[in-house]
């Protein structure tokens, strides 16, 4: 598919053909817009980690150029001390962190996988890959499509136009969250016009772009909210990612075997919480793999499905999952932990706690000793009721212990005056 893949255009030369391309706020708008694949690692001199990686992209930079010559590759390097408007534009938070961007666009994943040569360029390699699938005939792709993926499937007349080049672009930037396809031959002789469906992985139902294919920002922003769902599925290798955007988790762990909660999760998430996007993570989380969170809440995988929220400061549970099916039920419980009163709650049920358990071990001692003298308080003139130890803190967060790890990266501690 040599006609699509665009890894092989030549590199505007405006920045060296070999080593890395140091970035300011002066060359960064065309620095990251002359190539399809602009690499960047953000350092501090004063970070270890930092110059621990720089002679390693260095050296990975160079050896891409000489074995890649004419791909539309750059490596760019900030001094993120020198240069920290550029890092603060990008809330750069950890030294060193690497982003990538395509065709001048930033995806949302950064570079978090092994530090060595090998690495780095097998990883720039996959960004130069083609996203999109090609399929002759209707049967064709029924065979190859994966249900359980979310897909989007397109005609275009044409691939030196500026519809099929948008779409293009747009399928490089989201390559990790939909898969593409792109009909020719007798699929593409059967359809008339330009035309692109998504086709949701939970109902096969397939809905249809009715925007202009020339509006770029438009059909990304139609794509980007098919192929990036509501309620996201969190692993052990987007977790790190994950917590860095700074959302509480509101996460389900379930049996992934058990579709049916998975399904009436994701619908209650939709219809009570859709204008919450910005403000709760709505997580999906294999139970089995994720013991540990469970046990620190006093649940096991035998408790499935459990929801729970995790504020990186503490956890709490949500009661009685048959209250899911209740209108209104799931967004109380987010609402009150955005205005603290599930901190609230904790405590007084926690009082409520202490004094049943206090009760308890006074009405113990009057079984043991006798009743107190009339008109003597209860607890007079005897050994104080021995009180069960309680813990007095809601559970604390472990998915905070889940964030960029600082045997990995200097973490900048950022506070707001």
């Amino acid at each position: 598919m040599s006609s699509q893949d665009a890894g092989q255009q030549q590199p505007v030369a405006l920045h060296k053909k070999v080593g890395v391309t140091e970035l300011n706020m002066q060359n960064l708008e065309i620095v990251l817009r002359s190539a399809q694949v602009v690499f960047v690692a953000f350092c501090a001199d004063w970070c270890p980690f930092s110059r621990k990686l720089k002679p390693v992209f260095e050296e990975a930079a160079i050896k891409w150029h000489d074995n890649n010559p004419n791909t539309s590759v750059v490596w760019a390097f900030v001094d993120s001390v020198k240069q920290a408007d550029v890092a603060d534009k990008y809330f750069v938070n950890k030294y060193p962190t690497m982003k990538v961007f395509i065709n001048g666009e930033l995806i949302k994943n950064e570079y978090r996988s092994t530090r060595s040569v090998e690495a780095l360029t097998d990883f720039v390699k996959k960004q130069l890959e083609v996203s999109i699938n090609e399929f002759p005939t209707a049967d064709y792709l029924n065979g190859a499509i994966s249900a359980d993926k979310r897909n989007v499937i397109a005609y275009f007349h044409c691939q030196d136009c500026a519809d099929y080049q948008n779409f293009q672009k747009i399928a490089a930037l989201l390559r990790d969250d939909c898969s593409f396809w792109v009909g020719r031959d007798a699929a593409l002789v059967a359809i008339k016009e330009n035309m692109m469906l998504f086709r949701d992985p939970s109902t096969h139902d397939e809905q249809k772009y009715t925007g202009s294919f020339a509006d770029y920002e438009f059909m990304k922003n139609w794509l980007t909210d098919k192929c990036i769902p509501l309620v996201r599925e969190v692993t052990f290798e987007n977790v790190e990612e994950l917590t860095e955007e700074g959302l509480p988790f509101l996460i389900l762990f379930r049996d992934p075997s058990d579709k049916e909660i998975e399904k009436k999760f994701t619908e209650t998430v939709a219809r009570e919480l859709f204008d919450q996007k910005t403000a709760v993570n709505a997580l999906l989380a294999d139970g089995f793999k994720f013991a540990h969170p469970l046990k620190h809440m006093g649940k096991t995988s035998r408790d499935l499905p459990v929801l729970a929220i995790d504020s990186f400061q503490h956890m709490f549970l949500f009661e009685n999952m048959s209250d899911l099916h209740e209108p209104g039920k799931l967004r109380q419980f987010v609402m009150d932990m955005h205005s603290g009163e599930l901190h609230k709650k904790f405590h007084e049920t926690l009082d409520e706690k202490i004094a049943e358990l206090q009760k308890k071990a006074l009405e113990q001692l009057d079984a043991e000793f006798g009743e107190a003298p009339a008109g003597s308080n209860s607890g007079e003139g005897r050994a104080p009721a021995a009180m069960p130890k309680v813990d007095t803190t809601p559970v604390p967060s472990i998915f905070k212990e889940l964030k960029p790890s600082e045997k990995r990266y200097t973490i900048l501690q950022k506070t707001e005056l």
